[in-house]
């Protein structure tokens, strides 16, 4: 347990002194915002800063900080250490230049952000691996909900061939067409202070339960065997780097992040909101992760005979294991949710896992696709101001999600391939964004700040290509030589950024003179 409090006094302590010293950095001011001097009704609509900051925290949150959690808590307790300490310095940074960045630029989105930044071949790169990182999320957050929706709330088979299945999916999918279509504070901003109550308020109960059951917690300092499960072991054969940093994405750093920012810089009504609505959000969701991953090793020490969790060996790797009736049944990390919830907050707290799991990959998956239709629709200089445009747009992005989804549902295989891509294109875009925040810095006279963003670039850039060189998703390639690539990958990125930004900074000058 005192890992765990350790980690929580690192993330709100750091948190508040990182929070102002990067808003010290950015010097937010009294000029109009986006949503003031671009007021269209739609999307540029000024908003409260507390519904600004739970829209926010419901479009980066989903189901990230607590799936992630869930399956990196298995690499051991130093999660406790290393999800607040890379929430603050990786995570909060990215979130928060990305939107100050943004805001200040009139509400761009971030491919424009990339080419403001980078050379025009990034920018086109990146736009290619937003737009389908942004597709993916589309995909996976209208698979997820509605199997969950159809074989736990329904009690359908949840099969391709069950006509059930692609009426929930059809559901979702109308749901996700009106968000994107219609103006944000007629929706989003209506829906979303609720969702976000849900979310805060299991994570805040499962917290408490935490200590009112004296919740078994292994210290970093201490064996790291409980239950007869081995998080040493597990921390050393599924690889801690890369193989964590991947799997806790949103909890500590996510390039899907800096795409929904962008969207709440054209609702704040002042930039001096920015540090409470971007920073100070990511760090709720840190707090969010360390209790779902606190929750998770607290029901392996509990057990499976005692409303817990039980990890057994499988043929493909350790799983988890849970009591359903009277029998030992192996369980997935999204059922995990409902025994966390079921075992400290009784049986109302198992209600709200079931809605929670439904309502927050929902919260993403929209704001995904409203994000991708801006982005195609900046990058080709169509005005979104009417009705018509703006499905013009939508069509075939709905059109394409469907084809991916039919595809992914034909075959659970299928699914499975997403997903890791999924994850691998998230933390990439993170990648790009430090990089152009990188350059920002550098053409705005605050290069003795620089390492604020060069320290995540640098390690993610390496964590990104280390992955793919060595996962079967990518190359393959033994872990050593996969860690070599990645830290000369690393470096090389290095030295392209500032290369940019130099360059940058001569041409603004030359123009200026």
């Amino acid at each position: 347990m005192q890992t765990f409090l350790i980690g929580l006094v690192i993330l709100v302590a750091g948190g508040f002194f990182y929070g102002a010293f990067c808003q010290k950095i950015f010097s937010p001011d009294d000029r109009k915002t986006p949503a003031y001097e671009k007021q269209d009704g739609v999307d540029f609509v000024p908003m409260p800063k507390w519904k600004n900051a739970l829209v926010n925290l419901l479009n980066i949150a989903g189901t990230g900080p607590i799936l992630g959690p869930i399956q990196g808590i298995l690499f051991g307790p130093v999660a406790f250490i290393t999800i607040p300490v890379g929430c603050i310095i990786a995570g909060a940074v990215h979130d928060y230049f990305s939107g100050m960045i943004s805001l200040r630029e009139g509400g761009i989105q971030m491919p424009e952000l990339i080419r403001r930044n980078s050379t025009s071949l990034i920018h086109k790169f990146y736009t290619i691996l937003v737009c389908l990182g942004l597709l993916l999320v589309g995909v996976v957050f209208t698979y997820t909900p509605g199997d969950i929706t159809a074989t736990q709330v329904f009690g359908f088979a949840g099969t391709a061939k069950n006509p059930s299945t692609w009426i929930i999916y059809g559901v979702i999918f109308a749901y996700y067409l009106i968000a994107t279509l219609f103006p944000i504070d007629k929706i989003i901003g209506r829906v979303y202070p609720v969702f976000g109550a849900i979310l805060l308020l299991s994570a805040v109960g499962i917290f408490v339960m935490l200590f009112v059951k004296s919740a078994p917690l292994v210290n970093i300092w201490e064996n790291w065997n409980l239950n007869g499960f081995d998080f040493k072991s597990y921390f050393t054969s599924e690889k801690f780097i890369p193989s964590f940093f991947i799997t806790v994405a949103c909890g500590i750093l996510s390039g899907f992040h800096s795409t929904q920012v962008t969207l709440v810089t054209r609702t704040l009504e002042s930039e001096k909101e920015g540090r409470f609505t971007f920073y100070n959000m990511m760090i709720a969701e840190g707090f969010i992760a360390m209790v779902w991953a606190a929750g998770t090793m607290a029901m392996i020490g509990f057990g499976a005979e005692n409303a817990g969790l039980t990890m057994q060996m499988t043929d493909s790797g350790w799983s988890y294991f849970a009591m359903v009736g009277e029998q030992l049944q192996e369980i997935s990390a999204t059922s995990v949710v409902g025994v966390v919830c079921k075992n400290m907050l009784g049986p109302v707290g198992g209600f709200v896992a079931i809605i929670g799991v439904i309502l927050l990959p929902i919260t993403s998956g929209d704001t995904a696709l409203r994000s991708l239709r801006l982005i195609i629709a900046e990058t080709f200089h169509v005005p979104q101001d009417k009705h018509k445009k703006r499905f013009m747009i939508s069509l075939p992005i709905f059109a394409l999600t469907f084809l991916i989804l039919v595809w992914a549902k034909i075959n659970t295989h299928n699914f499975h391939i997403i997903w890791r891509y999924f994850g691998w294109t998230n933390q990439t875009q993170a990648v790009f964004a430090l990089s152009a925040i990188t350059v920002w810095l550098m053409q705005h006279d605050k290069k003795r700040f620089l390492w604020v963003s060069l320290i995540p670039l640098m390690f993610y850039t390496f964590i990104t290509h280390c992955y793919i060189f060595n996962a079967k998703i990518g190359f393959s390639l033994p872990l050593k030589l996969s860690c070599i690539l990645g830290a000369v990958c690393s470096l090389a990125v290095i030295v392209f950024t500032l290369w940019v930004g130099f360059r940058k900074k001569d041409t603004i000058e030359v123009k200026e003179m």
